[in-house]
């Protein structure tokens, strides 16, 4: 997979204040804010300010002060927002085959109700 950024979607739009959002956090490195369709009661999306396409171009190219800022902000919601003794689900998904809809790497974390299974059994 390629790792071009567009500078056009939606969450750099959002980084550079054209679009607004809803924060829920925001540090040197990352903002999280809000999901505009939320899939249950709690659905907050992470996302570096760096320009980043998928979890593996973030994981290979984001200095260790970016990927470690973005991890604790990351338990640091899913904590504040009471979604850790229950349970919840972390998801990113890259590139084609897994949906990936904005080409910026973000997560999505959700919780707040049971999730049911994430997929059906291989098979």
């Amino acid at each position: 997979m390629t790792h071009e950024y567009d500078d056009s979607n939606i969450f750099a739009r959002i980084l550079r204040g054209e679009i607004p959002n809803d924060t829920v956090a925001e540090t040197d490195h990352t903002l999280a804010f809000n999901d505009i369709t939320p899939q249950a009661p709690v659905h907050v999306l992470v996302i570096p300010k760096g320009k980043y396409v998928t979890y593996d171009d973030f994981h290979a190219k984001a200095s260790d002060a970016e990927i470690v800022d973005f991890h604790r902000t990351c338990a640091r919601i899913c904590a504040e927002r009471g979604i850790v003794a229950d349970g919840y689900r972390a998801i990113s998904n890259a590139g084609r085959n897994a949906v990936q809809e904005v080409p910026h790497f973000h997560q999505h974390l959700i919780g707040g109700r049971s999730l049911g299974r994430m997929l059906a059994p291989a098979g």
